[in-house]
């Protein structure tokens, strides 16, 4: 399966850029509210407006940094009590942008984990990784059939994967860092199955 959201098949998602905002709202039904009122406020392009396990909602927009922000702030505010996590990234690092529409190849020098509680977590920390270090992102899944967890995937040399994981831990709020890992010379069989 490929893609960050799966969904069956998997799915990727086209981002242009250069910004991109995400609101998780604990009510699926507010989420509606929400995504409505992020597109009517700004022009923004909506990638994602979805349910995610469990039971809770993703907005996911992009476009132009002001316009982002304009949208943010809107979304925030509707959002209310049911506002579970943001995230909002003016210049998106481009392997962020590469992972959330494909899946990619795995190098065998090493290969770091990070799981986490949320998927905004998970997107600026895949972000901060990408930004730090000379490293692949190779796999990217948000939330669909992980509980609402999110985890990604990063390769490289082993340097530069200590270096990223260093900087994804580095930006995840206190909480909501589940797990931290790194494998040195991964098996084939290993690489064929994650």
């Amino acid at each position: 399966m490929i893609g960050p959201f799966l969904r069956r098949d998997g799915e990727g998602a086209k981002i242009a850029g250069p910004a991109l905002g995400l609101i998780e709202t604990s009510s699926i039904a507010r989420g509606m509210v929400v995504t409505d009122a992020m597109v009517k406020k700004a022009p923004v392009t909506l990638v994602l407006a979805r349910t995610i396990s469990p039971g809770k909602f993703i907005i996911l927009v992009s476009g132009e940094v002001a316009e982002v922000e304009e949208a943010m702030l809107i979304g925030v505010a509707t959002a209310e009590q049911t506002l579970v996590d943001r995230l909002q990234l003016s210049q998106v690092a481009p392997e962020l942008i590469g992972a959330l529409d494909r899946h990619v190849e795995y190098p065998t020098d090493a290969v770091g984990i990070v799981e986490t509680f949320s998927v905004a977590s998970s997107l600026l920390a895949a972000d901060a990784a990408c930004k730090a270090a000379n490293v692949q992102l190779c796999e990217l899944r948000l939330g669909d059939g992980l509980g609402g967890k999110a985890y990604f995937v990063l390769a490289g040399t082993q340097a530069d994967v200590e270096a990223a994981l260093f900087a994804a831990e580095t930006v995840i709020p206190a909480g909501l860092l589940l797990a931290r890992e790194l494998i040195a010379r991964p098996h084939d069989d290993l690489l064929a199955k994650i």
